[in-house]
């Protein structure tokens, strides 16, 4: 690991010229627990084009060298996907006032660096510039306990999430569908909303 991290913001359509790096990072960190996800870049390039279309999306990369290591991305919730809006439109909230957060993604040697609260400064800093965006939130996908691929030392993020001023929301959920490893086909995953008031 070299000690001349670099950084790169992007926004909107900028986001397109690192699609394919970010598309290999999302596979790679991913595949382990929880998310387990068994992916394909032809998926990932798809999945990203919402972020190159929106406008005020965002995207904050760690590079070491040439290689994208670290990444994390937001968008306004009036712009993603169906299934990531309802769970909020069905409670009643105003789309138009909330931010929400993709990824936050760290190949494990760059981890314990201080890269994953930069990554929420970044995002939060990002909402706040528009001065329309009061709420920040994300969702994380919910294993069983015992699930068999969970590794005896893992711990969940949640007391770090916590930390950073955002709380559970189990009455706002959706659901995804990937395959997981070793799976050809997609089942359907619980992702629960973490949020945060930002003013």
């Amino acid at each position: 690991m070299s000690s001349n991290l670099t950084f790169t913001a992007k926004r909107g359509a900028e986001i397109a010229s690192v699609v394919e790096a970010l598309g290999k990072l999302r596979i790679a960190v991913f595949h382990a627990y929880p998310y387990l996800y068994e992916g394909t870049l032809d998926y990932e390039k798809d999945y990203l084009q919402t972020y190159v279309k929106a406008p005020r999306s965002f995207l904050f990369a760690v590079y070491d060298g040439h290689e994208m290591v670290g990444a994390t991305t937001g968008i306004p919730l009036s712009d993603e996907t169906a299934d990531v809006r309802q769970p909020f439109e069905e409670a009643g909230f105003d789309l138009n006032t909330i931010f929400y957060f993709g990824e936050s993604i760290l190949l494990p040697a760059y981890r314990g660096l201080g890269l994953g609260h930069r990554f929420f400064d970044e995002r939060e800093a990002h909402a706040r510039s528009f001065n329309t965006y009061t709420v920040t939130c994300f969702c994380a996908v919910e294993r069983e306990e015992n699930h068999p691929e969970k590794p005896q030392d893992y711990r969940p993020n949640d007391a770090f999430w916590t930390k950073r001023g955002y709380r559970k929301e189990p009455s706002l959920l959706t659901h995804f569908e990937w395959p997981d490893i070793g799976q050809t086909h997609s089942t359907t995953k619980k992702m629960v909303y973490w949020k945060r008031t930002l003013y």
